[in-house]
C-alpha cells in the first residue's frame, strides 16, 4: 500500500508542477494536470489535497469539478481566449511549417475538449 500511495504522491507533485508550469507557458495545459494532481493527492495525502483543494488559485475550478463535472461559463471564455492567443503568438512566432501544423491540431484538440466541458453559471 505504501507503494501505491508513493506512486500516487509522485504523479501527483509532477502533475503540479506540470500545471503550474501550464500558467505561463503557452503549449502546456493548466487545468488537467491540475485536475490530475488533485486526483493523485486525494489517494495519497490529505495534507496535499487539503491544500490544493483550498488554494485561492485552483480551489473554485476544483470544487466546481468535483461537484458538478464542469466549469464556470467565465473561466471557460477566459481559456479559450488565453489557449487561443497563446497558440496564435506560437504559430505566428515558429518558423517552421509542420510545427504550425501541429500546433493548429493541438489548438483544435484543445478546443474540442474545452467545448466538450459541461458549462456552469457564474
Amino acid at each position: 500500500m505504501a507503494l501505491k500511495r508513493g506512486f500516487y504522491l509522485v504523479c501527483g507533485l509532477c502533475s503540479l508542477a506540470l500545471g503550474l508550469l501550464g500558467i505561463p507557458l503557452p503549449i502546456l495545459p493548466t487545468v488537467p494536470f491540475i485536475l490530475l494532481a488533485a486526483f493523485c493527492f486525494a489517494r495519497s495525502s490529505d495534507r496535499l489535497h487539503h491544500w490544493l483543494m483550498t488554494h485561492p488559485w485552483f480551489s473554485e475550478a476544483l470544487n466546481d469539478w468535483d461537484k458538478n463535472r464542469g466549469i464556470r461559463k467565465g473561466l471557460k471564455k477566459k481559456a479559450y481566449v488565453v489557449s487561443g492567443l497563446s497558440f496564435g503568438v506560437s504559430i505566428a512566432v515558429v518558423p517552421l511549417l509542420w510545427v504550425k501544423v501541429m500546433l493548429v491540431c493541438c489548438a483544435i484538440g484543445l478546443g474540442f475538449y474545452l467545448w466538450r466541458i459541461p458549462e456552469l453559471e457564474d
